[in-house]
């Protein structure tokens, strides 16, 4: 039988690709099928009768790179990759740094961009296409990425509260209040931003057990927070492609200007010596490439299902390749970029510091007659150099030194709202200063919650419920849920609440998700046919490197950072920094049981979905459960874009492959037909998802095995020739 062919006119993008996934060796695909639809300037639905809209897509490359951008640079490149620098042997920590952002990194955040591209669905689409068994990943993953959600927003909402007050002159935290005529003991004994953190911002609970009511101020700043995030997301990428524009490039201006800045100031040099100074013995402790290694799977965002979620908007030709490769390095210089900015400050503020002891120390022993009035820098250095430790204690003499005070970093909300507002107050125009910097927080904060949203709400939307309500009204609910769960971090525990799901809820689940998907892609759907996939998209044949570590390394990498993550949890016993107010100092204490019995249902939620939709699948307790699979399927044959999808090639060796390819015409499987089925096979065995799938009609008419709409679409001209 002739091959046959459907021409038609100039393409636009909207195609549906040749159904066979491999050329039949004569130059021919066998049949080719193209819809041509009408010119369109924006992303909008094409209607189809009684089928899904078409997928949304973005407005140009820009849009997608900035977005993606804005997603994985957060505020972890900004409080997290400095800290660890410092405390993992300084410039030598950027060696397993890059060394795992190129061995684990890379090759994970192209097979999500990858597979989302190729499939066009969020998560919970993307796993039930390529095996209905594995649709525990997405489930997983949705739930872990609406804990993280939760809490990400309260980080928001103290930047807000924070960038309120900085259009007050002087700066809030910049003195101590007073009690009458004396400074309030508790700020005495801790700092002036110490104390407006802990006591003004939080009011800070003793412990958990005594969380106290909820803090009306917090409680305001949650809601502008939740509904700034709705009004970005409501509307998918047709409302937030647009902010990413400001929330993406902001934060480098900002990040400039205190760049320029700060390498002015008194003591950066310093800072930054401290900070890149190698020290290369560090790099014989497991420590800190576990650390690298975590830092990098954290700061790409991976297993939250928005990158999926983000190549699924792609055009199944967008070079996804070069995409992760231009991310990966943007993310990484961004971190290291941050960290001279963040050094160069704080090293003016130890200097500053230090010139205060100094001056403190000098007066005292001017009283105690060790050193004349008009003393030098020399006199003064002679001269502390001869008391012994006992001496400077009765003195009350303090030691003034550089390298202590910039050993003394903060990582997370204390480098943010204590470390570096303190090194604000000390630059002229302080105000000015501390809006841009809470201000570049806020677009940090929001470009990540965007993407954590987005990747959530995709796969909400590939269920078929879900899929007929609108996008607004979805959207909705979940910020409004949200919002109130987020009570729990209004109260006076609230920041014991946020450091307990940051150490529990998005650990271990992400670990695992992300485990589970590479094993998903390159061992199940296929390293092969994926391998094949990249080249159809970008005309890139990945090589070597990617084999290796998507086959080998990476997944050795990924069992190493859970087991490593289980045997701390286990073996150090978890505690929290509660407030004490007598002593003005953090102090640790053991979680309260109850406490840790929330901790594990997070973890056990974040896990579980995966081996209990396995044994439900594979036992065949959810025979009728078709809505997530034939969407997903029905949405890649009805979306404009789709590529290949059906190999009917007539060999032999592709037919007894066929028998095993449990794949549907989504991932270029074989589609079966009439002549596929055995009428005694198929009275004889049960009724299992993919055969109900692919159980042909008894109607008299020819089946419409792609289950594309019959109904007339005058918007679309289709030719058929006999070629």
């Amino acid at each position: 039988m002739a091959a046959t062919k459907i021409i038609d006119a100039p393409r636009n993008g909207h195609e549906m690709a040749p159904l066979n996934t491999r050329a039949r060796g004569d130059g021919t695909h066998g049949v080719t099928i193209v819809l041509t639809a009408p010119q369109r300037n924006s992303v909008q639905s094409v209607d189809i009768p009684g089928a899904e809209p078409e997928r949304a897509a973005w407005s140009g490359k820009m849009q997608f790179f900035l977005s993606i951008i804005g997603y994985s640079v957060g505020l972890g490149n900004i409080w997290r990759f400095p800290y660890l620098c410092q405390q993992n042997g300084g410039g030598a920590f950027l060696i397993p740094f890059m060394i795992m952002l190129i061995l684990e990194g890379i090759p994970l955040f192209l097979i999500e961009l990858g597979i989302g591209q190729r499939m066009r669905l969020g998560a919970l689409g993307v796993w039930n296409t390529i095996h209905p068994w594995l649709g525990g990943i997405g489930i997983s993953s949705c739930i872990v990425t609406l804990f993280v959600a939760l809490y990400y927003n309260v980080i928001i909402t103290w930047v807000f509260f924070y960038l309120f007050n900085s259009f007050r002159y002087p700066l809030p935290w910049s003195e101590c209040p007073l009690n009458g005529t004396e400074v309030l003991e508790e700020c005495a004994k801790s700092s002036e931003t110490t104390y407006f953190w802990y006591r003004t911002t939080l009011d800070a609970a003793p412990s958990m057990d005594e969380p106290g009511g909820l803090k009306w101020w917090i409680v305001l700043c949650l809601m502008l927070s939740w509904t700034i995030v709705f009004f970005i997301v409501m509307k998918g990428i047709q409302s937030s492609g647009k902010v990413v524009y400001f929330t993406s490039l902001f934060p480098y201006i900002v990040l400039t200007i205190f760049f320029i800045r700060g390498i002015t100031l008194r003591g950066a040099g310093a800072g930054l010596m401290h900070m890149y100074t190698p020290k290369v013995e560090k790099l014989l402790e497991p420590t800190v490439w576990l650390d690298a290694a975590t830092q990098v799977f954290y700061s790409f965002g991976l297993a939250f299902g928005s990158l999926i979620a983000f190549g699924s908007y792609n055009t199944p030709k967008n070079n996804c390749v070069r995409d992760v490769l231009l991310v990966s390095v943007c993310n990484a210089v961004t971190a290291i970029y941050a960290s001279v900015v963040i050094f160069a400050i704080l090293g003016f503020k130890a200097t500053v510091n230090v010139d205060r002891c100094i001056a403190s120390n000098s007066e005292i022993l001017v009283k105690n007659h060790f050193l004349e009035k008009n003393f030098t820098t020399s006199d003064y250095d002679i001269v502390i150099k001869t008391f012994n430790t006992t001496e400077m204690t009765q003195l009350k003499l303090s030691e003034c030194s550089l390298a202590h005070e910039l050993d003394n970093a903060a990582e997370g909300t204390g480098l943010a709202f204590i470390v570096f507002t303190q090194a604000i107050v000390e630059l002229p125009g302080a105000p000015f200063w501390a809006v841009l910097f809470f201000t570049m927080l806020l677009s940090l904060g929001l470009g990540s919650q965007i993407g954590i949203l987005e990747g959530m709400l995709c796969t909400l939307f590939d269920i078929d419920i879900i899929k007929r309500v609108k996008k607004q009204h979805v959207t909705g609910v979940v910020c409004l849920f949200c919002f109130i769960v987020g009570f729990i971090f209004c109260t006076g525990a609230g920041e014991y609440w946020l450091k307990m799901f940051d150490s529990f809820a998005g650990t271990i689940g992400l670990v695992v998700v992300a485990l589970m998907e590479m094993i998903a892609v390159i061992f199940i759907y296929g390293h092969e046919r994926f391998t094949e996939d990249i080249y159809q998209m970008t005309g890139y044949r990945p090589g070597l490197y990617w084999q290796l570590t998507w086959r080998y390394i990476g997944p050795v990498i990924m069992v190493c950072i859970l087991a490593s993550s289980v045997v701390f949890m286990v073996i150090r016993n978890p505690t929290y920094g509660a407030w004490n107010a007598d002593l003005g100092m953090v102090e640790q204490k053991n979680y309260p049981s109850w406490v840790m019995g929330v901790a594990l249902a997070m973890i056990l939620a974040g896990v579980l979905p995966m081996p209990i939709v396995f044994l439900m699948r594979s036992f065949q307790c959810l025979k009728v459960d078709l809505d997530i699979h034939q969407g997903s399927i029905r949405r890649n044959e009805t979306t404009a874009s789709t590529k290949e999808m059906i190999d009917n090639d007539d060999d032999d060796d592709d037919d007894e492959d066929d028998e095993n390819d449990f794949s549907g015409p989504a991932l270029g499987g074989h589609v079966k037909t009439q002549s596929d089925f055995s009428d005694d096979e198929e009275e004889d065995k049960p009724m299992t998802m993919r055969m109900m799938m692919m159980r042909p009609t008894t109607t008299t008419k020819t089946s419409n095995v792609l289950n594309v709409p019959t109904s007339r679409k005058p918007n679309y001209k289709k030719d058929a020739y006999d070629v």
